[in-house]
């Protein structure tokens, strides 16, 4: 049985592990990120920001997945003035298809809308079609592709 909870500062031990697992799975699909000492997230903070819900997941008392929703504020030209980000999600790879992750996404949902919250956004790589998958099982659609370019790269005529 998989339960969720909230996350405490005693877990974060396991979940810079899964910090760095998230890292790990993300370099293939990023050149920007740094090879050593990347950090995404300031675990303490989170867990103790009354605007932000991260969560763990658990199957017999062991961390197997993890995820965030962070309220923001949205932009003026939006019709909503805040949304909840979701990040972190990460479930361990011998967990996977086990509904992990979309127990994660569930408790989110209920914990953004309890906030009043009705927009949720996370950001996924296009490279990424297992993650896309399991985000579109939950609901979610692609709205906006970010694109970018290293000028180093054009101007050296690598392009």
């Amino acid at each position: 049985m998989i339960t969720i909870r909230q996350a405490t500062l005693e877990d974060v031990p396991v979940l810079l592990e899964f910090e760095q697992g998230v890292i790990e799975a993300e370099r293939p699909m990023d050149s920007t990120l740094k090879e050593k000492d990347a950090f995404y997230y300031d675990l303490p903070d989170l867990i103790s920001d009354e605007n932000v819900e991260i969560v763990v997941a658990e199957i017999d008392h062991e961390i197997v997945g993890s995820g965030y929703a962070k309220i923001k504020k949205g932009r003026e030209c939006f019709t909503y003035d805040e949304y909840a980000y979701f990040g972190f999600m990460y479930t361990k790879p011998e967990y996977r298809g086990k509904g992990v992750n979309k127990l994660v996404i569930e408790h989110l949902y209920d914990w953004s809308y309890q906030k009043g919250i009705s927009e949720v956004r996370l950001t996924v790589y296009p490279d990424n079609p297992s993650a896309i998958k399991a985000y579109e099982k939950v609901g979610m659609k692609s709205c906006l592709i970010e694109m970018r370019i290293d000028l180093r790269e054009r101007v050296n005529g690598e392009e």
